[in-house]
């Protein structure tokens, strides 16, 4: 077992080397994360994918990674957070290049939901271990560099992938982290701590499986709800999302050492920062994924361009973070909340009015600014008041329900987004065809080549010269249509989430007295009796 030295019980001993280390292990899972949303139109044609199907490409990663954090951050709070890091980040490898070889869209669906595994055991862990190394107002500063680092990594994922796509297949977007997988399995291994603070109780395996269950379920079913013919399906994960939550509740509320302790998730400072997060990072999630496929299939950026264009959201995510981290300080977690929900909602409102075929780039950057702006001014807030209200010893929990913040919320807004978006796309397109003076000479087969995706309708384009403008035409103003679902959609939880961290979040006193609370609560219940 290691031993931490501490720099007057704020820090650990070579904070710096152990923080970076952290935060290129964080790196690792956000860059997966975003990679695959460039490349959506390329998958698409590769494999002539539904847009369901390339919904389930870009969650994938998503869903592996939200259906595990719970499970996995509390079997790293027990056996050990720095093994769950070291095994997390090696499982990345063979993830990544599976994602890269895959023979079909299905086996890269598997790979990605097994890279997002692979990130469920490290990415938690590496909130967790700040949380039990740093304390008071370093471990605020800590969490805001590995919030705004972390989220600014995972906006640069399209630019590197857009540039390897000028070159390569759609695949090397895949392994584009294995660098950065080395070199943080190296620092890990050197610089991060063993054993800190970690629990003794036995894991509670029943309730892990449960939780994964009950998340996978949940985020198939919102995929799976706007295709018509899987509407069965959609009905049968949503049975099993309510049975496995059902069982999840009884199971926490009647075990003895429970994997996610309910009574304090019903911590008012814990519950409704964990509910803000989810919403607003999953809008950055959302953004990308919707705003990647409308740059290349409707302004007909290239690769690089669309990458590129994403750029002013992880600045103003980098700018935003560090200020914060003071501004929580000064006028409390509340606020600072507050105004990155503003932020999102001008960036979503941005998209909505000024997002049409043909727009300059001004606005494009605008809206991505504002995003990006309001996820660092968010996040610092959202997993400070998380860690802040658990037990150290807790710490899994704590981070686990942040990384549900972004995994969870990715994945259930990308699907959200992403339904709405098929949906949207093949009710324009179906009106019209059926409005067109040659509507009776569309087969269905045609029709449903159309309705498919906006990939299937270029490739059916391609093959009828004479008619592949008109074509074009009506699939850029069926997607339009449906990226607005999506955008109303983003703007309709993002009113919710800032109504619900305006009414119900306490302000700064109060929150600091309930912090006061829960800590002399929790140190009388770790007193040996």
């Amino acid at each position: 077992m290691d031993v931490v030295k501490t720099i007057d019980d704020h820090r650990p001993a070579r904070s710096g080397m152990v923080l970076t280390a952290l935060i290129l292990v964080a790196a690792v899972a956000n860059l997966n994360l975003a990679v695959a949303n460039v490349a959506l139109p390329d998958i698409g044609k590769a494999f002539d994918s539904t847009q369901t199907t390339l919904d389930l490409v870009a969650v994938g990663y998503s869903l592996g990674l939200a259906a595990s954090v719970i499970y996995l951050g509390g079997v790293g709070d027990r056996y050990g957070r720095k093994l769950m890091l070291v095994l997390g980040v090696s499982l990345s490898v063979p993830a990544c290049l599976l994602a890269a070889y895959a023979p079909s869209d299905t086996v890269l669906i598997a790979a990605r939901v097994l890279g997002g595994l692979s990130a469920g055991m490290a990415y938690p862990t590496t909130l967790a271990l700040i949380t039990a190394l740093w304390a008071g107002s370093p471990r605020t500063k800590a969490i805001a560099l590995w919030s705004g680092l972390g989220g600014a990594i995972s906006s640069l994922g399209p630019l590197l992938s857009g540039l390897l796509l000028e070159h390569f297949w759609w695949g090397s977007v895949f392994i584009v982290t294995l660098p950065l997988a080395v070199a943080a399995l190296v620092m890990a291994i050197l610089f991060v701590p063993s054993h800190v603070n970690e629990g003794t109780e036995p894991v509670d395996h029943v309730g892990g499986v449960l939780s994964v269950v009950l998340v996978a379920a949940v985020v198939l079913a919102i995929n799976f709800a706007p295709v018509p013919d899987k509407t069965t399906l959609a009905l049968e994960l949503t049975a099993i999302a309510l049975i496995a939550a059902i069982g999840f509740v009884l199971r926490q509320l009647r075990c003895a050492y429970p994997l996610y302790d309910l009574r304090v998730a019903s911590r008012r400072v814990f519950w409704v920062a964990a509910l803000a997060g989810i919403i607003v990072f999953g809008t950055l999630m959302g953004a990308m994924f919707v705003g990647q496929q409308f740059l290349q299939n409707v302004q007909g950026y290239s690769t690089f361009e669309a990458g590129t264009a994403i750029l002013p959201a992880a600045l103003f995510m980098v700018l935003a973070a560090p200020r914060s981290a003071k501004l929580v300080d000064a006028v409390g977690a509340r606020v600072t909340l507050l105004i990155g929900y503003g932020c999102c909602l001008l960036g979503f409102l941005t998209m909505l009015l000024l997002w049409n075929e043909g727009v300059g780039y001004w606005a494009i950057g605008l809206g991505y600014a504002l995003v990006g702006a309001g996820v660092g001014f968010a996040g610092t807030p959202a997993s400070h008041s998380l860690t802040g209200s658990v037990p150290v010893s807790k710490a899994g929990m704590a981070s686990g329900t942040a990384d549900l913040q972004r995994d969870l919320g990715g994945a259930i807004m990308q699907s959200i987004l992403g339904a709405l978006l098929a949906a949207g796309y093949a009710s324009a397109f179906a009106s019209q065809i059926a409005a067109s003076p040659q509507a009776d000479d569309v087969s269905q087969s045609t029709q449903a080549t159309l309705l498919k995706s906006f990939s299937s309708a270029q490739a059916l384009a391609e093959q009828y010269p004479d008619q592949a403008s008109a074509i074009t035409a009506a699939a850029k103003s069926s997607f339009l249509d449906g990226a607005d679902w999506a955008y109303g959609a983003g703007i309709a939880a993002i009113l919710i989430g800032a109504a619900i961290v305006y009414f119900l979040f306490p302000r700064k006193d109060e929150e600091a007295r309930l912090l006061a609370e829960y800590h002399e609560t929790d140190a009388k219940a770790a007193e040996p009796t």
